[in-house]
């Protein structure tokens, strides 16, 4: 599985959660048993993580976003927000652009046109904000 597809897979499981008051465990076993979306370490590791800080980084999010309250940005935007934001602050080998292209990526599958440029102008300002990284390790 690449990179992106676990990204990816993990923002679809990141959206089920935000719809169901199951644990992590519980949605691995429903993937596991409809075969979808696929799992690994990687996969289960973002989505625990995400999890785990959400107030954090909603926080984060409420501070970079002029336009929109936290409660106001669509599901979709807000998990895309918060998985970009979680790799950016506890995944210190993620390089800063990754973590932004990757969240536009399948913004640009899943959202709005506008939503895309909403969470694009959010990551690029909060990332503006970061100290460079120089691991190449995506």
């Amino acid at each position: 599985m690449t990179k992106r597809e676990c990204r990816e897979n993990a923002f679809i499981l990141l959206f089920e959660a935000s719809l169901r008051d199951d644990t992590p465990e519980e949605l691995y076993r429903i993937a596991e048993e409809l075969e979808e979306p696929a799992l690994n370490d990687r996969v289960k590791a973002l989505v625990e993580g995400v999890l785990a800080h959400a107030e954090e980084i909603d926080g984060i999010i409420a501070s970079y976003s002029k336009t929109r309250a936290v409660s106001r940005i669509a599901r979709v935007d807000l998990i895309l927000l918060r998985m970009a934001i979680y790799e950016l602050l506890y995944c210190p080998k993620v390089p800063v652009n990754v973590a932004v292209s990757e969240a536009i990526g399948i913004s640009e599958k899943y959202a709005y046109q506008e939503d895309t440029a909403f969470i694009n102008g959010v990551l690029g300002a909060y990332s503006r904000s970061l100290p460079p990284r120089t691991q190449e390790n995506a």
